[in-house]
């Protein structure tokens, strides 16, 4: 697996493998990307992590409201994803919070 951290108010857009941009058809289904319950805070910007199957090397993202891309770049492409070595890392050097949607699944 691997992953990226990514801002409030952004999505996803385009996903590339080895073999260029992802198909649908070729692949047969959409690329594995999860966003986790798990974000940073930066200058009070949320910061979340996502995770993405080892097959995605690249990473296209944009703004989700038109607010946005009149005061931000327009779409940003991620070319390196990190591991989750870096991730750990990143977390234990910055101020994280974790939001648990199902308290249930971690008090068993």
């Amino acid at each position: 697996m691997k992953y990226f951290f990514l801002s409030e108010g952004w999505t996803v857009s385009r996903v590339w493998a080895s073999d260029g941009l992802w198909q649908i058809t070729a692949w047969r289904r959409q690329p594995d990307i999860q966003k986790l319950n798990v974000c940073l805070v930066e200058n009070n910007e949320l910061l979340w992590l996502y995770r993405v199957e080892d097959a995605v090397l690249t990473v296209e993202v944009k703004p989700t409201t038109a607010a946005l891309t009149d005061t931000s770049i327009g779409q940003v492409v991620l070319k390196r994803l990190i591991t989750a070595e870096q991730v750990i890392e990143r977390l234990g050097t910055a101020e994280a919070k974790c939001q648990l949607h199902n308290i249930q699944a971690f008090a068993q």
